[in-house]
C-alpha cells in the first residue's frame, strides 16, 4: 500500500497550491489528476481567455480613437490570436506536473475513487493518507434538452481553429458576455439567448443594462425571455427552437453555468456529503469526514468561485492541517469581474443591499466618462457606484470602464485595509493614472 501524509485530489490551482504548501512544511504529499495538469484556469479558463481578450482590447483602443489619429480598426485575426494563446496553454500540463516532481511531490495520473474513509484507488493501486484535500473544481454544465450534443462548451470555443460567421451563446452570465465580446471582435455575427430578462444578476441592474447597450452597439444581439427547448442540426448549421422563437447559427455555445466535479469520486464510501452545488464543508473547510477537506470551486459556498479564492482556501487548509491555526476561515472582500467591453466589476457590499438599507449605507453614483483617465482614450462610458457605511467608510463598489479591472483592486485594498479618505488623499500616486483618481471616488 502507498502511504502519504496528505493526498490532494485535483491538480489545478487549488490543489497545486495546497501540495506545495504542505510539502514545504515537510509533509509527504501526493497529487492525483485525472485530466489535465494545471486545471481550468491556465489551460481552458481565465488565463487563455484573457489572452484572447488582449485582441479585443487592442482593437477597441484603436476604434475609440478613430478620427483622432487612427482610421478604421481591423478585426482580430482569430487563427493568429488563437495560435498565440496556444503558445501559453500548450506548456501548462507538462510544466505543472514536472513542477510537482521537482519539488519532491508524487504526481499520480488516473481516476481516483474513495474505497474507505482514508483510502482511494487509482489505476487499481491503493493509496492511504492521514488527510485528503479535494480540489477537483467544476466543469461546464450541459442543458438537459433535446439536441444538447450539438452544444459546444467554453473550452471548445477557445480551441476553435477558425471563427464561423454566426455564433450564438445560450446563457447570459460571465462566460457568455466575455466570449461573445471576443467573437464579435473577429467580425462574427454574435447572438446571446437567455431564458429571462435579467443577465448577470449578481451585479447592479442599471450597470448591467448599460453594459448590454454597449455590447449591442458593437453588434451583439440579445434575445431575452427565450427558453430554449431543443437544438437541431441541418447541414452545417444549427437551429435553436424555443417554440415561438427560432435562430439559425453556424455554432452554438452552451454557457449556462458550471457543475462541481464530484460524481466520480465515490464520496459516499468516505462519508463525505455533497449536493449539486458542491461538497458540504464547515467553517474550517472540513467535510463531513473530519480528515477530508475540500477547497476551491468544488465547495458548496457563497463566495465567488475564482482562482484567487481557491488559493486562499489552500493556504488556509494547509495551516489547519499543519496545526498553525484553529480559527475558522474568514474571507476578505472579494472582487469579481466581467471582462466585457467595457469591463464590469464589483466588490464588497452590493448596491442592491445598500439601497435597500438607506439608514446603514450611502451610495454615490458617478459618471466618469469625462474624467481625464477615460477622456484621453475616448472611452464611450465610464461609471462608478461607491457604497459608504454610517462611518463614511468605503465598504463596496461597482465599476464599469475599460480600466475597471485595475480600479477594483485599488478599491478592494481600501475596503480590506479600512483606509480612510484622508489616508488615500495623503497617498501620492503616479499622475495621471487610474490610481490618482481614487481620492475623488472615496
Amino acid at each position: 500500500m502507498n502511504k502519504f501524509d496528505a493526498i490532494i485530489i485535483g491538480g489545478g490551482p487549488a490543489g497545486l497550491a495546497e501540495a506545495y504548501a504542505l510539502k514545504s512544511a515537510g509533509e509527504d504529499v501526493a497529487v492525483v489528476e485525472n485530466y489535465q495538469w494545471g486545471g481550468t484556469c491556465p489551460n481552458r479558463g481565465c488565463d487563455p481567455k484573457k489572452m484572447l481578450l488582449s485582441g479585443v482590447q487592442a482593437r477597441d483602443r484603436v476604434a475609440q480613437l478613430k478620427g483622432k489619429g487612427f482610421g478604421d480598426a481591423p478585426y482580430v485575426k482569430w487563427p493568429e490570436i488563437e495560435a498565440f494563446k496556444d503558445t501559453y496553454t500548450s506548456k501548462i500540463p507538462e510544466g505543472s506536473r514536472n513542477g510537482l516532481i521537482s519539488a519532491g511531490i508524487t504526481a499520480i495520473d488516473g481516476e481516483p475513487k474513495f474505497i474507505s474513509e482514508d483510502q482511494i484507488s487509482v489505476n487499481d493501486e491503493i493509496y492511504q493518507a492521514d488527510n485528503f484535500v479535494i480540489a477537483t473544481g467544476q466543469r461546464p454544465s450541459r442543458l438537459n434538452i433535446e439536441g444538447n450534443e450539438h452544444l459546444l462548451t467554453s473550452t471548445d470555443f477557445m480551441n476553435l481553429k477558425s471563427m464561423p460567421k454566426k455564433v450564438t451563446f445560450i446563457g447570459a452570465g460571465y462566460i457568455a458576455f466575455e466570449l461573445a465580446t471576443i467573437a464579435s471582435s473577429t467580425g462574427a455575427e454574435v447572438h446571446i439567448v437567455h431564458h429571462n430578462d435579467r443577465p448577470l444578476k449578481e451585479f447592479d441592474a442599471g450597470y448591467v443594462d448599460a453594459l448590454v447597450k454597449q455590447l449591442e452597439s458593437r453588434g451583439i444581439t440579445f434575445h431575452f425571455n427565450v427558453d430554449t427547448k431543443s437544438i437541431a442540426k441541418f447541414g452545417e448549421q444549427y437551429v435553436i427552437d424555443a417554440g415561438d422563437f427560432n435562430l439559425v447559427s453556424d455554432l452554438i455555445v452552451g454557457a449556462t453555468g458550471r457543475v462541481p466535479n464530484v460524481d466520480k469520486l465515490d464520496l459516499e464510501k468516505a462519508g463525505v456529503e455533497y449536493s449539486t452545488k458542491g461538497i458540504k464543508t464547515n467553517n474550517k473547510l472540513q467535510t463531513t469526514n473530519k480528515n477530508i477537506y475540500a477547497i476551491g470551486d468544488v465547495v458548496d459556498k457563497s463566495q465567488p468561485k475564482l482562482t484567487p479564492v481557491a488559493g486562499f482556501d489552500a493556504r488556509y487548509v494547509s495551516n489547519v492541517i499543519l496545526g498553525k491555526t484553529d480559527k475558522e476561515i474568514e474571507y476578505p472582500a472579494i472582487p469579481t469581474l466581467v471582462y466585457g467591453s467595457p469591463e464590469l466589476a464589483k466588490v464588497g457590499v452590493s448596491t442592491t443591499e445598500a439601497e435597500k438599507n438607506p439608514d446603514d449605507y450611502r451610495v454615490v453614483d458617478q459618471d466618469l466618462t469625462k474624467w481625464f483617465t477615460y477622456y484621453r482614450t475616448n472611452e464611450p462610458v465610464a461609471k462608478a457606484k461607491i457604497v459608504f457605511n454610517k462611518d463614511d467608510q468605503i465598504v463596496g463598489a461597482t465599476l464599469m470602464s475599460n480600466e475597471a479591472d485595475e480600479m477594483i483592486n485599488y478599491l478592494t485594498l481600501a475596503i480590506n485595509k479600512k483606509l480612510t479618505h484622508d489616508e488615500i488623499v495623503n497617498t501620492i500616486f503616479a499622475y495621471p493614472t487610474p490610481a490618482s483618481d481614487l481620492q475623488y471616488l472615496v
